[in-house]
């Protein structure tokens, strides 16, 4: 039993440092979207990842061909998710985005509930309170949200749907987490060139030089080795050993770390009312994790 809480434990933090890693890329993509377009951005992040992972591929040979297209959809769901955010951060401050994206906290157990048939807790539905009404406040007190606002609230409602989509392709077994963050890679890399090639041409361009260009290219290396191989790979471990909802939440302090790297790397300030906002998001999160029953402790480890 203690080397099962000790396994579960482990999982928790590494889901902490991911929300750490995760706070400080809204700041940093923010700042290579000034050298590099949205789709080039993506395409290129991508597509390092999935060369790094193609030998991960192999574990595809043993699944069968219907969750080889549920691993797919995985992917076009977070193909969705990047175009969503990245472009919402490009259109709203860097601590909104990272503020807002943690709607997927209380958007994930309402996913759980219709799709995997997980009811919520009544902590939780008071958790999607206080964390709407921070959403509320965070947008200036108003529903008026900004389009770079909303697109940033439709890639926390993507990010539920496909922490459950996950969960439900990996349940067997079948699929290592590396073979599915490798086939995610894939289709987004993949995803993003065919859009820019077809309908934004103006979104490829020529690569920036290394020469002149190596904070960009330190960014893509961070935002490939941290934001992405680890992050993506530690989430869907995770997913496969517990509940998308106890993943989403041990990950609510994501906007903090965001919040604070991005008033200390971009120089943003928020409004009282915005960080009053921000902190009752947070607050939510840390209201239902707190409160989670012996049994979703269990189901960590037993999953």
């Amino acid at each position: 039993m203690n080397a099962l809480n000790r396994t579960s434990r482990t999982v928790d933090l590494l889901l902490v440092a991911v929300a750490l890693i995760w706070g400080t890329s809204y700041g940093v993509v923010k700042g290579a979207l000034l050298t590099y377009p949205v789709l080039g951005l993506l395409a290129l992040r991508f597509g390092l990842t999935f060369v790094l992972l193609s030998p991960a591929l192999s574990g595809l040979r043993q699944v069968r061909w219907r969750e080889r297209f549920g691993v797919v959809g995985a992917g076009v769901l977070l193909l969705g998710i990047f175009l969503a955010e990245t472009f919402g951060v490009s259109l709203t401050n860097a601590s909104n985005a990272a503020f807002l994206i943690s709607l997927c906290v209380v958007l994930t157990p309402l996913v759980e509930w219709a799709w995997l048939k997980r009811a919520p807790r009544r902590v939780e539905w008071a958790a999607a309170g206080l964390s709407l009404f921070g959403a509320f406040l965070l947008t200036g007190g108003h529903f008026a949200a900004s389009p770079g606002d909303l697109l940033v609230m439709l890639a926390a409602l993507l990010r539920a749907l496909t922490s459950c989509a996950a969960k439900r392709v990996m349940k067997a077994g079948a699929v290592p987490p590396l073979t599915m963050t490798a086939v995610q890679a894939a289709v987004v890399s993949a995803g993003c060139a065919a859009l820019a090639l077809t309908v934004a041409p103006a979104q490829w361009q020529p690569l920036p030089h290394w020469q002149g260009h190596g904070m960009f290219w330190g960014t893509v290396i961070y935002l490939v080795v941290g934001c992405t191989l680890f992050a993506f790979f530690v989430q869907n471990h995770a997913v496969n050993r517990s509940s998308p909802t106890r993943v989403a939440l041990l990950m609510g302090s994501e906007p903090m770390f965001g919040a604070l790297f991005a008033c200390v790397w971009l120089g943003e300030r928020l409004s009282l009312p915005a960080w009053i906002g921000g902190m009752l998001i947070v607050a939510a999160s840390l209201l239902a994790l707190k409160r989670a029953p012996q049994v979703a402790v269990q189901e960590t480890v037993q999953a």
